[in-house]
């Protein structure tokens, strides 16, 4: 058996146990030396792989105000980030066997430091209306980029700690793990601390800064911290840039990018706009005006369903401005409201902004809307108010079967929901969901603007018949007691709403072959078409 040995002090070496006078190509890369010791490395692992995996869920804060929560957009933020983990995990291995990986660590770790800080500036400077494209390959950008070259840290580490082929498992596994357990703090510490008590920006800035930080402690370890120091340089500069850019949001909360404008005609006159979307309007003078068309139709379906002005026992899904309970509470004195609100940041916003004051008729709780329908007494509710929203989109598990079941159960015999979402193009989850709702209530009704071909305007008014309605807003009302149709037409004319109403066999019509919305089968996201024209 032959062996190759090499000594490079004396320029020779033996070749099948013969020496040789072989001199070692002079270009070729020197073997790389343990560099660092395991607790460096482990905390280079840790480190970089927490900080991928804040960069992707920030980046889905970062984004809400431009391309909403969806489902799409966090799939494709995911996917992104799972890209640049791949790709920087394979590029970084093939260069550690090609370069003296402790060069690259100090480099890897800055330029990540000033993509990252730099990320809220570049996305808010490229989110200009009709510049999808261009957010959307910024965005791609300022994720892949910094989540690639994070992600090849571990194998620069990986091959400086690999000295004893009989302990590669052991490294590489203990390497493995601590990636694993960085990445999990990472999203823990992001997803219940950082987005709950710190701004986006100040989150991106200040994981710059901390990138830098670190090469440039890397560095001072090998040559002195010239290249660190350039590395915290170039982080402070971007962030403090990115710091200079307005985000756009008055609150940035849980879930939402938020901000309340001054509007409308009265003095009182408030707009709350979560994620870029024009969500509620309040007026801190009269409680009873109703800005919105679906706020004015769900005024209509309730004056037509519970005639006169006694008190009603009322559950709303989601606060916004918190607009229906004042109205209910201002025109039909008595009436009771609990509100179910995921965001404590908007409920904040509402008693900081909006002039919200509960009390044990007004009640606003910080929860889920599902679970908070499982804690209500069976047959207790007149009234159920639907207006829960992530982005354009009902939060998918507030319209399946079962979710109806927790509404059917909580309201009386007589007792009506009332259900506004949003949709455009074919409708496809506008259909779903009325059909959804014909399988727990006897009667339901769909009111939105009519379609544009329908036969025009009536003599009262009102708009003609039309199995047809036009996307955006629209409010669903089930019950199972009749509709009266003419009447809620009658409510919608008096508050100028100019809706259409579509009841039995036209709403059969214009459901069609829709699917039933279960837990096990509610792809809402997909179903949504978010503009008009698509």
């Amino acid at each position: 058996m032959g062996w190759l040995t090499y000594r490079p002090e004396e320029g020779v070496g033996w070749e099948d146990g013969v020496m040789s006078d072989a001199v070692p190509d002079p270009s070729a890369p020197e073997p790389a030396q343990p560099g660092i010791g395991d607790l460096t490395a482990g905390a280079l692992v840790f480190g970089s792989s927490a900080a991928v995996l804040v960069v992707e869920i920030v980046a889905l804060r970062l984004l809400a105000p431009y391309l909403g929560l969806t489902l799409e957009t966090s799939t494709t933020v995911i996917g992104l980030a799972l890209a640049a983990i791949a790709a920087g995990s394979w590029a970084g291995g093939r260069a550690a066997d090609r370069i003296d990986p402790r060069s690259a660590v100090a480099p890897l770790l800055g330029v990540s430091g000033v993509v990252v800080a730099l990320t809220p500036f570049a996305v808010r400077a490229s989110a200009e209306p009709g510049s999808s494209a261009l957010l959307f390959l910024v965005a791609a950008a300022t994720i892949v980029v910094p989540g690639a070259l994070l992600s090849a840290v571990t194998p620069m580490v990986t091959k400086l700690l690999l000295h004893d082929l009989d302990e590669t498992g052991t490294v590489v596994g203990r390497l493995s793990g601590i990636g694993t357990v960085g990445a999990i703090v990472g999203t823990v510490l992001t997803g219940f601390v950082l987005i709950s008590h710190v701004r986006v920006s100040a989150i991106l800035v200040g994981l710059g800064v901390l990138l830098g930080v670190a090469a440039a402690a890397f560095e001072l370890r090998r040559r002195g911290p010239a290249v660190g120091l350039l590395a915290v340089g170039g982080a402070l500069l971007a962030g403090g840039t990115a710091g200079l850019v307005p985000s756009g949001c008055e609150v940035e909360t849980t879930y939402h990018c938020a901000t309340v404008e001054a509007a409308g005609s009265s003095t009182g006159g408030r707009l709350l706009v979560l994620d870029g979307l024009r969500h509620s309007f309040v007026d801190l003078d009269d409680p009873t005006y109703l800005e919105f068309s679906y706020t004015r139709a769900y005024a209509a379906a309730i004056d037509t369903m519970f005639p006169g002005d006694g008190p009603l026992r009322a559950h709303h899904l989601g606060a916004g401005g918190v607009t229906m309970p004042r109205w209910l509470a201002a025109t039909r004195p008595g009436s009771t409201s609990v509100v179910s609100e995921i965001d404590g940041g908007v409920v904040q916003l509402d008693r900081d902004d909006l002039g919200l004051r509960t009390s044990r008729a007004l009640q606003v709780r910080v929860e889920d809307g599902r679970l908070g329908m499982r804690d209500v007494d069976a047959g207790s509710l007149d009234l159920v108010v639907g207006d829960a929203f992530g982005g354009v989109s009902v939060p998918w598990h507030l319209t399946t079967l079962e979710m109806l079941d927790e509404v059917h159960r909580a309201l009386d015999g007589d007792g009506v929901y009332v259900l506004n979402l949003i949709d455009h193009g074919r409708l496809r989850l506008a259909r779903a969901e009325a059909r959804t709702l014909q399988e727990r209530w006897s009667h339901v009704a769909v009111l939105g603007a009519p379609a544009p071909d329908s036969s025009g305007p009536t003599s009262t008014g009102s708009p003609a018949s039309t199995d047809e309605v036009e996307g955006g807003n629209l409010v669903m009302v089930a019950s199972q007691r009749p509709l009266d149709v003419d009447a809620l037409r009658a409510q919608l004319d008096e508050r100028q709403v100019g809706w259409t109403v579509l009841s039995g066999s036209a709403l059969d019509r214009w459901v069609g072959d829709a699917p039933v919305l279960t837990d096990d089968y509610a792809p809402v996201d997909q179903l949504l078409t978010t503009r008009a024209g698509a």
